[in-house]
């Protein structure tokens, strides 16, 4: 009995060792996503995403034109409190399109790519506006299923384009980092383990209220847009990005998409450039759409993109195409913004953009966001 026994214990050692050899590469991501924020790890991994999860890189055809230096900035009071407070990673200030203020803390450099998070999702919304006027997309208000069939009978049957850029879908999301269990980090463990975006999307049946009624911040509403894109061309996001926005703008190494296990890039948030990409992708919309004088997102959609049109609940923000808007601005002043401190900032008004990479554990505290539009806000001179 005891050598049966032996015999069983040894052959399921056996199998749970196969079985972890076989899913070694998922189980590796799945102890990344735990341990992605840990304050030992984060800075170090939010510069290499791509050892930690499936990626599909955007090869650059060239050199990036660089931004023409200006006179460096005075730098605001309190600078290196805040600086280590919002754990900064890299920050690019640009005046008129001239680089006056360029740095790098924490042990990052200049040629770290640093994860985008959902600052993604403005990005998105130019590509978008380049697929309507190329026709490919010919009217925002159709539904998302005249695109995606696959999304007949889901919580997005019935939400249209529009509606969706709008984050107003109506579909039950729940976006609780913090919670095990919320939609949210249901969806990065679908990406860690190999799974399908597109899947996980087409199986959530649940609404909080009709499409187009009231704004909520609902991530996989991107990931949508990015289906519907895909759709309407019949060519991967990667391959969309890179030939309509990356390379026009000129970019340095070689950006990267996070992605499921099937090559579906993370359209809501992984995206991977340098901050100085992403000053150079703001300096682009603060122009209407045009970088080094070339036109490479309408002008019209910029306006219409950065404009505050999704019906918000009263408070500091608004919202746009995937744009944030502050409430209390003047006209031109709007930004992308990713979880634990990631900002494009542009006011339009000074001719500033404020590019922010950061490892911030604490930008969900009481006063964390304030803090950063503050000194954003000082250093555009508002």
């Amino acid at each position: 009995m005891l050598r049966r026994i032996a015999y069983v214990l040894a052959a399921l050692a056996v199998g749970i060792a196969a079985i972890a050899a076989w899913k070694h590469e998922d189980i590796t991501r799945l102890m990344a996503v735990n341990s992605l924020f840990a304050e030992d790890r984060i800075v170090s991994n939010f510069s290499h995403m791509d050892t930690l999860f499936h990626s599909v890189p955007m090869p650059m055809d060239a050199k990036p034109t660089p931004l023409p230096e200006g006179a460096q900035m005075d730098l605001p009071e309190g600078w290196e409190d805040w600086l280590q407070r919002r754990a900064i990673t890299g920050i690019v200030v640009l005046k008129r399109g001239q680089r006056v203020h360029e740095s790098y803390h924490l042990g990052t450099g200049q040629e770290d790519e640093r994860i985008s998070w959902s600052m993604a999702k403005s990005y998105l919304s130019g590509l978008f506006g380049i697929l309507v006027a190329e026709g490919h997309v010919d009217n925002i208000d159709r539904q998302v299923t005249d695109y995606v069939p696959s999304l007949k009978g889901s919580a997005y049957d019935g939400a249209t384009i529009r509606n969706v850029l709008q984050m107003s879908s109506g579909v039950s999301f729940d976006e609780d980092y913090l919670d095990f269990w919320s939609d949210i980090n249901k969806m990065g463990r679908v990406l860690a383990l190999g799974g399908s975006m597109d899947a996980f999307a087409a199986n959530l049946d649940e609404r909080e209220r009709e499409p187009g009624v009231e704004w909520q911040y609902v991530s996989i509403d991107t990931h949508v847009l990015g289906m519907v894109a895909r759709a309407a061309t019949g060519r991967s996001l990667p391959d969309l990005l890179a030939e309509k926005i990356l390379r026009p703008l000129g970019t340095y190494g070689t950006p990267y998409y996070l992605s499921d296990g099937y090559g579906v890039a993370f359209a809501l948030g992984g995206l991977n450039l340098t901050t100085r990409d992403y000053a150079r992708m703001g300096e682009m919309f603060r122009n209407d759409g045009a970088f080094l004088g070339r036109q490479i997102v309408p002008a019209a959609w910029v306006r219409e993109s950065t404009q505050p049109s999704a019906r918000t609940a009263p408070g500091k923000l608004q919202y746009g195409y995937q744009w944030w808007i502050p409430a209390d601005g003047h006209d031109g002043e709007f930004m992308a913004r990713g979880v634990y401190g990631q900002y494009v900032y542009v006011v339009r008004q000074s001719g500033t953009v404020v590019a922010i990479n950061a490892a911030d554990r604490n930008f969900r505290e009481a006063g964390a966001f304030d803090d950063a539009l503050n000194m954003m806000r000082l250093i555009a001179g508002k």
